[in-house]
């Protein structure tokens, strides 16, 4: 008994000390690697938080490399263990349309009218992110504006790559609005909405559904801090937030490759400019510039890249950046004059923050009405955190507030 007890006493102590480890190796990792600059607020609840991931990530690492699970599988489990409890204010029910899961929000609130359908994608760089990481917010969307919401569970990266999440958000939308009337939803006021890489697949879905004939034009679009391209990681918010949490600048072009090509090869030459020929970019330059964004962005320091050309290999391996399904900034004209009114929501202290104010520019060019909301001390991730174990943002909050009261503009 007495050796069960020493070996219990010695296990706990190398666990603690484990710990101990952990924690303190996150720690340096994130004053080593991260930057937090003063204009964001609650510093410390931030650098908190980003040592919480950086330490999941770890422990992912080393499962991953004992043999037990991949590290994105982890992080996952850790996602899908997020429960809730009845919502006395929704109906709240999983279902599958066609091939694609999805949670459908409903208030139980009676209505006079039919209500307005808010299709939702959500964010995780196409890697990460589920039905039940966004649930909390989902819910809050459904209960303050009172809209039916449809959470999409689309396939990830990089077992399922490119154009996969895309397929499955486009045919969970055509689903719900070809059985609309089932769902008590006003078929002239259904709105795609997402963040972050589920706001990059509410651009693509808006412009592929545009074009259609067949189907209710859509109400909205709503796009939380969106990746919307990949030619240019060189751009002023690029620069200036490439430290900043929750996204580095090196994991934005991390997780665009994996959803691409299922992995990060060519990393290098697409945070360096080389993956993507000087005359195609020259093309896209009308579009995708720093000359296009205001130059109230840059005062924070921007220094104009060097334009570099790239090899006929590398180019073969991303040459996909190029389509709108991928990169909805780069849509002709012709697709954006289509597109419904938009709300657009940027962070100061993000990288994707000039993926947002260039597309607010093409849209407004196109005479599409924005309604752009900008968060002056948020950084990218910040919705997710309106209500977060103690550790809540009131930017977040903010944001939130701004996007329902947009839906209810409606």
């Amino acid at each position: 008994m007495a050796v069960v007890y020493t070996l219990l006493v010695l296990f706990l102590a190398v666990f603690v000390a484990g710990f101990i480890l952990l924690v303190l190796a996150a720690i340096n990792f994130d004053v080593s690697n991260s930057e937090i600059p003063p204009g964001v607020n609650q510093p410390v609840k931030l650098r908190i938080i980003h040592v919480i991931l950086i330490s999941k990530a770890v422990v992912g690492k080393i499962l991953e490399n004992i043999g037990i699970c991949s590290q994105i599988s982890f992080v996952r489990y850790l996602q899908n263990r997020k429960t809730l409890g009845v919502d006395p204010k929704l109906f709240i029910k999983d279902l599958w349309f066609g091939k694609v899961p999805v949670r459908i929000y409903q208030p139980k609130v009676p209505s006079a009218s039919r209500r307005r359908g808010v299709m939702f994608f959500h964010g995780g760089g196409w890697v990460s992110g589920s039905l039940e990481s966004h649930e909390k917010l989902c819910r809050s969307i459904a209960r303050e504006s009172e809209s039916v919401v449809v959470s999409v569970g689309y396939r990830l990266a990089p077992e399922h790559k490119y154009p996969a999440a895309y397929e499955d958000c486009l045919h969970a939308t055509i689903h719900f609005m070809t059985d609309i009337e089932h769902y008590g939803v006003d078929p002239a006021n259904v709105i795609v909405c997402g963040d972050s890489a589920g706001g990059n697949l509410a651009a693509a879905v808006s412009q592929t559904l545009a074009g259609r004939s067949d189907l209710p034009k859509l109400r909205a679009q709503v796009l939380i801090y969106p990746g919307l391209q990949a030619l240019d990681f060189n751009l002023p918010s690029y620069q200036q937030n490439q430290g900043v949490p929750l996204l580095f600048r090196e994991r934005a072009a991390f997780y665009v490759l994996q959803y691409l090509n299922g992995n990060s090869s060519n990393l290098e030459e697409v945070l360096e400019g080389s993956h993507i020929p000087i005359d195609i970019k020259l093309n896209y330059t009308k579009w995708v510039s720093p000359d296009n964004i205001p130059e109230k962005f840059k005062v924070r320091g921007y220094k104009p890249h060097v334009l570099l050309d790239c090899t006929t290999e590398v180019y073969e391996t991303v040459k996909r950046f190029c389509e709108p399904n991928l990169c909805p900034l780069l849509a002709e004209d012709t697709i954006i004059q289509q597109l419904p009114e938009s709300f657009i929501l940027t962070c100061e202290y993000d990288v994707l923050r000039d993926d947002g104010l260039l597309y607010k520019k093409r849209l407004e060019d196109n005479g599409v009405r924005v309604t752009w909301y900008h968060l002056e001390d948020g950084f990218h991730g910040i919705i997710s955190l309106y209500d977060y174990c103690g550790f809540s943002f009131p930017a977040g909050k903010r944001g939130l507030d701004s996007v329902v009261n947009f839906l209810k503009s409606l």
